[in-house]
């Protein structure tokens, strides 16, 4: 497979020298793998840390900034952070109201940062934690106990900033991401693998003219595979999963999104299907996002998400927000 790299081991590091030059609004420590908000520590307000593998761009480094995350930890490809790393970025966002932790619900992710919570309220930083876990494809999956963390981390980083930068304390910024969290579920489906620069080759193997239902963002098996079916079929299975475990009776924030190798032509068809699906299922649509926001390196497919909301939600969703990969308001 050919890939704009160096070498694979440099892939990380290189990207991080990138960013650091694209965003001086940023402090990339390329080293010692940290993104943080330039302005950080902001007096007075709550920091949000989240962080993991890399290879899922934007997510997360690319929604540091006023509005969303003061800081982000990634790791290798598909690998956690590791603790050291959210340590430095509590001690560089704490303004001494304290800091929230966004983890995805992968194993490593999870120990890491609970060890970094406890390494962290050593150094006298108060810190809560909120684990997303909003994909309804399978409980326990490959790296995972119990369901994993996919598209619902922008929604519950969004929204959670927004709040944390309206000077929310700790306690309420916690609430209102367990909220989301709680509103939130999604679904995926993979059209084709993904390849990592270290294996250089597809990491599972998907054959011609067949699809997998409810994929994980590293490729970890779904429910089942099945021949290859239009975006219409694909919207109607898709959400109707996500439906027959969450029944919204408020509108929804509904997140179509890219796993790195759909064209955005692809996805803003599938959208129409999708929001078909749901004006068919009487489900009300607040806002709807389109793109490539957490990607699984070069896969081809799709994802899914949908939060409902209620008003002080949608407020903070339409909040300002400026950072690499999400902005609005500012």
């Amino acid at each position: 497979m050919k890939m704009l790299i160096n070498v694979a081991e440099t892939v990380v590091a290189d990207a991080l020298r990138g960013m650091a030059s694209a965003h001086p609004e940023l402090v990339v420590d390329a080293e010692n793998r940290v993104i943080v908000r330039r302005d950080a520590p902001v007096e007075g307000k709550v920091g949000l840390i989240s962080g993991g593998g890399s290879g899922h761009e934007p997510l997360h480094g690319g929604f540091v900034g006023p509005g969303m995350l003061d800081a982000a930890c990634p790791g290798e490809v598909f690998t956690s952070p590791v603790p050291d790393q959210m340590v430095r970025a509590a001690a560089a966002v704490d303004s001494g109201s304290g800091v929230l932790f966004i983890v995805k619900n992968y194993t490593g992710d999870v120990l890491n940062f609970q060890m970094a919570a406890e390494l962290a309220e050593d150094e006298g930083v108060q810190v809560a934690s909120v684990l997303v876990d909003d994909d309804v494809a399978v409980t326990d999956s490959t790296f995972t106990a119990g369901r994993r963390g996919t598209g619902a981390t922008l929604f519950v980083e969004k929204i959670a900033g927004a709040a944390a930068e309206e000077g929310a304390p700790l306690e309420r910024v916690e609430a209102l991401a367990r909220q989301v969290v709680g509103a939130s579920r999604s679904f995926g489906v993979a059209l084709g693998a993904c390849t990592t620069p270290a294996k250089g080759s597809p990491t599972f193997d998907l054959p011609s003219g067949e699809l997998e239902l409810g994929v994980g963002i590293h490729g970890e098996p779904g429910r089942e595979r099945r021949a290859m079916m239009t975006s219409r079929e694909i919207a109607d299975f898709s959400v109707d999963a996500i439906l027959q475990d969450l029944q919204p009776h408020l509108p929804v924030l509904v997140l179509v999104n890219g796993m790195g190798a759909t064209p955005l032509l692809e996805l803003y068809g599938f959208n129409a299907e999708v929001q078909r699906v749901l004006a068919e299922r009487e489900v009300t649509v607040a806002r709807t996002l389109v793109g490539n926001y957490v990607t699984s390196l070069d896969m081809a497919g799709c994802s899914v998400t949908l939060c409902q909301v209620d008003g002080e939600l949608l407020r903070l969703w339409d909040a300002p927000v400026q950072t690499a990969g999400l902005r609005w308001g500012r």
